[in-house]
């Protein structure tokens, strides 16, 4: 380790420079940043390139998903890795990454990592859960009027070559009645499109929620599947939400309604979907996400929901769009490189949310110490017994399950005690990672 060190400074417009009083703060890294070593997959928005290769990393990266065996060779050495939602990283695959410091999901989702396992393994986790928003409710407006008008019929039929004119059980959608199953942040910007086209819009969440616009909120699922004309689905993957549209719910729904699911595969039972559309108690639906779903592009896609009448399929597109994918890239991005320069986990999914305020640009001697430990009783004291003999300017700890996450700054005069700290505090027993950033 040299005892030179160069500081650069930034000006204050970073979230972690909150309450800054100089003009000026320091831009931590960590030992070497030209060592960090970061892995994209999946076609990541090359946004998402430029801003982690402007941050001096080194980025390799892939336009598709890797096969698990090379998946595993190549997570060994990097300190970073960027899906999309095609790459599964298992805790088999996560047990050979030793240098592994944080994954970023550049989608909403991210039940294609074990985040437990991650956890444990002192591995943060980022996602881009609202950058999408728009994108993807546009397309479920596209899809109602598509819909309402049996567009995807009509298309292939005129592909077939045949004409076919017919306006029978064909509709404006003014006037008809929207239910948004949660009014998250695609239920709300999809309840605002829908009003502003003459909809009226109900929608049911578990949470007490302020309505938007002239939307009414319901006291019950039921309630609302009997209601509305188009049930528009907006959850999350949870043991909550598995198959929450079966059987019974759709017999719940009105005769001649439509059903949309953007969400997640498993929100809805495809095979009961598949048997109301044939018995033609819904009039149509749209899916956009499936329970499982092909790896790559090209043939080879089955479901029961394949040549239904008024049945529109896409293949998990709903956040697929260049404005979407720049803004996943920037967020993750940027979220990556605060964890790996500054320690920030704010916004984080299996780690508990820290910050410090940044160090001032006069400041060349303190140092952010960033630990992850097993949360058990005693370890906080240990860790500030070894501090005891510096300077704590700020520190701040937090935890979330089995999991706590711990950072200050420290100063030290002595660039020799650096090592002498970062030793102490990783021979704790239940240390699991500790960094040191300058």
């Amino acid at each position: 380790m040299s005892d030179t060190l160069k500081i650069e400074s930034v000006p204050i417009s970073r979230r972690d420079s909150f309450n800054a009083r100089d003009q000026h703060t320091r831009a931590l890294k960590p030992f070497n940043s030209g060592d960090i070593k970061i892995l994209l997959l999946e076609n990541v928005s090359q946004k998402a390139v430029d801003i982690l290769k402007k941050a001096g990393y080194q980025v390799e990266f892939h336009t598709k998903a890797l096969d698990k065996a090379t998946l595993i060779e190549k997570i060994k050495d990097v300190h970073v890795v960027g899906i999309r939602s095609k790459t599964k990283l298992t805790q088999e695959v996560l047990s050979h990454a030793n240098k592994l410091i944080t994954i970023g999901c550049f989608c909403i989702g991210t039940n294609q990592v074990d985040l437990n396992y991650a956890a444990s393994r002192g591995i943060c986790v980022f996602n881009s859960p609202f950058s999408n928003s728009r994108s993807v409710a546009e397309l479920v407006i596209a899809e109602i009027i598509l819909l309402a008008r049996q567009l995807g019929d009509r298309s292939r039929e005129m592909h077939d070559g045949v004409w076919n004119k017919v306006s029978k059980n064909c509709y404006e959608i003014r006037g008809k009645t929207l239910g948004i199953i949660g009014s998250g942040h695609i239920g709300t910007q999809l309840g605002v499109l829908a009003e502003s086209l003459g909809m009226h819009v109900i929608w049911y969440d578990i949470l007490p929620l302020m309505p938007i616009g002239m939307s009414t909120a319901i006291e019950s699922l039921d309630e609302l599947l009997a209601e509305a004309d188009y049930v528009s689905c907006h959850v999350p993957e949870t043991p909550e939400t598995k198959n929450m549209i079966g059987e019974r719910e759709l017999a719940l729904m009105k005769p001649g309604s439509y059903l949309i699911n953007a969400s997640r595969g498993t929100v809805v039972d495809i095979e009961a979907l598949a048997a109301a559309l044939k018995s033609g108690h819904l009039a149509g639906a749209a899916v956009d996400v499936y329970p499982s779903e092909p790896l790559a592009n090209g043939p080879g896609f089955e479901s029961p929901l394949r040549g239904c009448p008024n049945m529109l399929l896409t293949p998990h597109i709903g956040g697929s769009t260049e404005e979407a994918q720049r803004m996943i890239g920037i967020e993750v991005a940027t979220a990556i490189t605060k964890f790996v320069n500054s320690g920030a986990s704010i916004n984080a999914v299996n780690f508990a949310e820290c910050d410090l305020r940044a160090i001032p640009s006069t400041d060349l001697t303190t140092v952010r110490i960033v630990n992850v430990h097993q949360n058990v009783p005693g370890v906080l004291r240990q860790i500030n017994n070894i501090l005891a003999d510096y300077n704590v300017n700020k520190q701040i700890s937090d935890s979330k399950g089995d999991v706590a996450y711990f950072m200050a700054d420290v100063t030290v005069d002595d660039p020799k005690d650096i090592n002498t700290i970062y030793e102490h505090i990783t021979a704790i027993n239940e240390n699991i990672i500790t960094r040191v950033l300058f």
